[in-house]
């Protein structure tokens, strides 16, 4: 009887009490096992000259595990996992109670959870497709006495056109929009997608047929903005700072194919809610370096395995509760340009701002010992050289740059000011430094030849693009310039110098 007592205790005590809880993604880059079912990539077959076998085969697993340990989720999604026995041999090195495994029977690669709480049931989500044979998983798992849905996602690779990814965003939002209102879900895993897919497909003519029109961003509507009504998705690489937005890397680009899309039910007042800002990815130091992913290592043209290395993404991981959302008001301050690079900063007032910059509708605005910023196709007009208190409504990022999208005026000094005094001096900072974005630089010589200025400091040689929407406004190919102002520009992480007049370099 005491017994008893004390475990209905216990129950009552979990569920009078919140609990947090860290859901995850990874793709594990082709874990296999050791049996030749006939599926298997060519260079996974066992005991071949690829050399997997069970020395290479045990390495990675017990590497996997390593990631997965150092993640500590609660529940973990994975992807490209061969098999049930595969997934079976990395929960014994874990510490999960609860998995489950879906895959067709003639892929090479399914989809798996691993998890802490009950798995209440499995549901897999067939994608009308006769070239790609991957389904979306969808499990049910009990969190205290509340239920949540999670859906592991493996999209086409770009191998693929942005269509084949459509299919698979159209079976997801045909299947959640009969949803109610409040229903609790994540959309998680591998969508071989960019958060900002929709700025990175229009670059890329090979897999745009799609109009533009992309799975992640306009079918199941992902964004910076948590809306009150589905089917509208919240993405969580907007709480990250721009340069730490990756999980993969693509001949040296950063790139986000892994992404974590909430609905507005976990941000109500009901049931499981999102942590705000709890978004991380996994960077240890054994997985990253500055240059490259510590990937499953292959030699001799990708055919053998060396023996070495995790995968070729990095892990991303998100918390939660079981108490209501709690909402981070947003109050109006006065704050400097700095505190606009911050992540979604809107309603600041910002003070002795000065137009150091004026091109047509677009300018430069900076204050003294603070930062610089792009004003983009302004309705209101701003004079050269005065300084003015501004409230900002809204900022954006185009490509990696930090724009003022939206602002009002709220006082104009009537002093003018020296502008020469917020130049800067192109040799006296790193121009391939993000932190320096935005600034008007001046006195940098160096000879231009296709497309980039060539210059030389501290006896280094460097190289930085010189850009302009207007070509005949750039120097003849090996003509010497010293420029006398431009904006230091970035395009997706990459340093780029705008060119706007003929009159902002002179040619020597």
């Amino acid at each position: 009887m005491i017994f008893k007592s004390l475990f209905i205790f216990i129950l009552l005590i979990k569920v009078l009490f919140a609990e947090e809880f860290t859901v995850a993604s990874f793709n594990v880059e082709n874990l296999f096992d050791l049996k030749n079912d006939g599926t298997e990539y060519k260079e996974y077959v066992p005991n071949t000259t690829s050399l997997w076998n069970k020395k290479t085969h045990d390495i990675k697993l017990n590497n996997i595990s390593k990631v997965i340990r150092s993640l500590d989720a609660d529940i973990i999604v994975l992807q490209e996992i061969e098999s049930l026995s595969a997934l079976l041999s990395l929960k014994k090195r874990t510490k999960y109670k609860y998995h489950a495994f879906s895959k067709q029977k003639k892929s090479s690669i399914g989809l798996a959870v691993l998890s802490n709480y009950k798995i209440l049931k499995q549901h897999t989500l067939k994608v009308k497709s006769r070239k790609i044979k991957r389904d979306i998983q969808e499990v049910d798992i009990q969190i205290q006495n509340k239920r949540i849905k999670i859906f592991n996602n493996h999209w086409p690779s770009k191998r693929q056109k942005e269509s084949f990814r459509i299919l698979y965003a159209n079976t997801l939002n045909n299947y959640i929009k009969k949803f109610q209102e409040d229903l609790d879900y994540i959309l998680l895993g591998d969508f071989n997608s960019n958060y900002n897919e929709k700025e990175t497909l229009k670059l890329n003519k090979d897999l745009n047929d799609s109009y533009n029109i992309t799975g992640i961003n306009d079918i199941l509507l992902s964004s910076n903005k948590i809306h009150k009504k589905n089917p509208y998705h919240y993405n969580l690489w907007y709480e990250l700072e721009y340069t730490e937005r990756f999980s993969a890397m693509y001949r040296n680009n950063k790139i986000t194919p892994d992404n974590i899309l909430l609905p507005q039910a976990l941000f109500d007042q009901k049931n499981i809610s999102y942590i705000n800002n709890s978004f991380k990815v996994l960077k240890k130091p054994y997985l990253i370096t500055k240059k490259k992913i510590h990937r499953w290592k292959m030699i001799k043209k990708y055919t053998v395995h060396a023996g070495e290395g995790y995968s070729d993404h990095l892990a991303i991981i998100a918390s939660f509760d079981t108490e209501p959302y709690k909402q981070i008001k947003k109050v109006t301050q006065n704050k400097g340009i700095a505190a606009l690079y911050k992540n979604n900063a809107t309603n600041i007032k910002i003070k002795n701002a000065v137009v150091i910059y004026k091109n047509k509708n677009n300018y430069i605005i900076k204050q003294k010992n603070n930062r610089a910023i792009y004003i983009y196709n302004s309705k209101e007009k701003l004079e050269l050289s005065s300084s003015y208190n501004l409230y900002i409504l809204k900022t954006k990022e185009h490509y990696g740059l930090k724009e003022i999208s939206s602002f009002r005026i709220i006082k104009k000094h009537p002093k003018k000011e020296n502008i020469i005094e917020y130049f800067t001096q192109a040799k006296s900072i790193n121009l391939f430094d993000m932190k320096y974005q935005n600034e008007l630089i001046i006195n940098l010589k160096g000879h231009y030849k296709k497309g980039y200025l060539y210059y030389v400091k501290k006896n280094n040689t460097y190289k930085i693009r010189l850009y302009s929407k207007d070509k005949t406004l750039l120097p003849k190919n090996g003509q010497k310039i010293n420029i006398i102002q431009a904006h230091l520009s970035f395009f997706k992480n990459k340093a780029q110098i705008i060119i706007n007049k003929k009159s902002e370099y002179y040619a020597y």
